[in-house]
């Protein structure tokens, strides 16, 4: 099965609509909350990237994964902003794939729940780790379950800004946004209250159908394409 994160399109990119109402979180997230966070600051990271890439059409039929990866060839006048905006619209558009109502008190089944007993002991001790990274990371970024494909390891990061694990070759299983404008609204500086709210809204199984399609070799890190000239 391939991942859904490179089903998605390229150039213009657009902004999908939730797969839920604004208030489908309450009360773990607010409808305001996520009503400015989709429709306006993702919305923003979109509309930046394609005014970057506008007049770079050899660019245009990459997916956001590929034009992250090989970032490095991007021309050196939008290169940062390809990292930055495009970075922004890749973890959001899994963020909000991540995030479902109705599944508070629910826990890792499969090969998702082996591996986390395997990497952090158990999940209480993988949910403990997850949040204190998150609490202590500085500034805006996000805290992240990531397992590595070339051994199927997990382990739980912080990235600053937008900075995305498929720069290191990774992928990305569950993701938590830390820039304030995630939680601002009902949880002010409250940062650590956040994040253990946000274990009664996580679709623990779409994370875990991530982790089986990464052990079954269909992962976000594939063989590059050929830059047309």
């Amino acid at each position: 099965m391939i991942l859904e994160t490179r089903k998605l399109s390229t150039y213009p990119f657009a902004l999908e609509p939730l797969p839920f109402a604004y208030d489908a979180l309450e009360p773990y997230i607010d409808a305001a909350t996520m009503q400015i966070h989709h429709d306006q600051h993702h919305q923003a990271y979109i509309t930046h990237l394609n005014a970057a890439l506008k007049d770079y059409p050899e660019w245009h039929d990459f997916s956001i994964e590929e034009l992250l990866r090989r970032h490095n060839e991007v021309p050196v006048t939008i290169r940062q902003t390809v990292l930055d905006q495009g970075g922004g619209h890749l973890h959001h558009q899994l963020f909000w794939k991540i995030l479902k109502p109705g599944v508070a008190g629910t826990r890792p089944t499969g090969a998702l729940a082996q591996a986390i007993d395997r990497d952090f002991g158990s999940f209480d001790a993988f949910k403990t780790q997850f949040v204190a990274t998150g609490a202590k990371h500085f500034a805006s970024g996000w805290v992240i379950l990531a397992v590595n494909p070339a051994d199927g390891k997990l382990e739980v990061l912080s990235r600053p800004d937008h900075d995305s694990v498929l720069l290191e070759k990774k992928t990305a299983l569950l993701i938590n946004d830390l820039w304030e404008h995630a939680y601002y609204l009902k949880y002010q500086s409250r940062r650590g209250d956040y994040l253990n709210a946000f274990w009664n809204v996580v679709n623990w199984g779409y994370v875990g159908q991530r982790l089986e399609n990464v052990l079954a070799g269909d992962s976000e890190i594939q063989p590059l394409r050929t830059l047309a000239h």
